[in-house]
């Protein structure tokens, strides 16, 4: 039996791209008696417990700022040494998601290398170029990407194009690497167009049903809600755009007045959504879908919008591209594109609609769903 320890996630339980990823691989696993999965899993108890056959154990975490990811995952890979240690695990793989704590990687390698184990790596998207960050802490993130790359054993990245991009960044590292995507599923939401929970959603919000495009994704720079608001505003359309994202006080304000979008009745910020059925229900019954994510790997939202919704609008970049190929329509940030795209697509037929939403999901199930996911992971576990 190979034991493989899983650091970066919050842990089972929680709504997240790392943490979905964790829950769903050991739920497709947890009759697989080849695998033991650990989890560390961020909590206020130093305890475990047993999730999907898989064993969760607990990291407590003080506040601390920014810097709690960092030590959350130093003391999670502190206990998955001394666990492999004390109960004398042979051939371990340790594998950690995302690239925080390059610092101390070369540090964590050699540690596990005495042990007989393996340190595998998710490297994530480009965390470094995210808007959110001050110069700074871009500085740290570069600099702990390279040398996450260089001090691990294999690299698993969840893109070809962030594959592309670790091996001609890093090539003097000689970089091993493979691609394994991020899943989803299309199984249709649980809700029906006349649930009491999305009739409420819609009302709360000023909504009509199937009369709204809506995007889902955190409310920063680098997801481009800046053009797709602004080139909403543009279009001809009468449908409302329903934006689902998390608070952001000091960006809605600098948009405004960028864009004075507040005027506008279309535009609607309704929040987060955290409820996954009724969640699955607005993509599944929204007209249309953007998407404006430019840094990273697989996205999550994207997966599950392709999932669900007919029609999907996305950013012309490489990473979306890859995934949804002729499954969606794209668009740039030239003045005057996703205005004119929005006004083409408010006149398509239905049939079409359809075709698209047939392709979208025909797209997941034949390359990003979860049990073909899990068995990628299975045969580089036990290899």
């Amino acid at each position: 039996m190979r034991f493989c320890y899983i650091v970066g996630s919050k842990g089972f339980g929680n709504y997240g791209g790392y943490e979905t990823f964790v829950d769903k691989l050991t739920e497709c696993h947890k009759n697989n008696k080849e695998i033991q999965y650990f989890v560390a899993c961020k909590g206020s108890e130093n305890s475990t417990f047993i999730h999907n056959n898989a064993v969760g154990f607990y990291i407590k975490v003080p506040n601390i700022g920014p810097a709690q990811a960092i030590y959350y995952d130093v003391k999670a890979l502190q206990w998955c040494i001394k666990h492999i240690r004390d109960n004398h695990v042979e051939h371990p793989i340790v594998y950690i998601l995302a690239c925080r704590i390059g610092p101390f990687a070369k540090y964590f390698e050699k540690q596990i290398h005495q042990l007989g184990g393996k340190l595998y790596v998710n490297p994530d998207g480009h965390e470094w170029m995210r808007g959110k960050w001050s110069a700074p802490v871009r500085k740290y993130w570069k600099h702990s990407e390279r040398l996450m790359v260089k001090h691990c054993d294999l690299l698993i990245c969840d893109s070809i194009n962030m594959e592309k991009y670790i091996q001609e960044e890093y090539k003097q590292y000689h970089p091993k690497t493979t691609f394994i995507p991020y899943g989803s599923e299309v199984t249709p939401s649980t809700l029906t167009d006349g649930d009491k929970k999305y009739l409420q959603w819609l009302s709360e919000h000023e909504l009509i049903d199937k009369k709204f495009y809506c995007s889902v994704g955190r409310f920063v720079p680098e997801n481009n809600f800046e053009t797709m608001i602004r080139e909403f505003m543009r279009s001809k359309t009468d449908k409302d755009f329903a934006i689902i994202t998390t608070k952001n006080d000091a960006f809605l304000e600098l948009l405004d007045q960028r864009l004075h979008f507040s005027g506008d009745k279309r535009i609607k910020f309704v929040g987060t959504v955290y409820d996954q059925e009724l969640l699955k229900k607005i993509r599944e019954n929204a007209y249309g879908y953007f998407h404006g994510h430019e840094v990273g790997g697989t996205n999550p939202s994207l997966l599950e919008a392709l999932g669900a919704t007919k029609l999907n609008m996305l950013y012309d970049v490489g990473f979306n591209k890859e995934v949804a190929e002729e499954a969606a329509l794209y668009w740039s940030k030239e003045d005057g594109n996703l205005a004119a795209l929005i006004d083409k697509v408010d006149l398509m037929p239905e049939k079409e609609r359809n075709a698209f939403g047939i392709k979208a999901k025909n797209r997941i199930e034949e390359a990003y769903s979860w049990p073909l996911i899990a068995n990628k992971y299975s045969y580089v576990f036990q290899v």
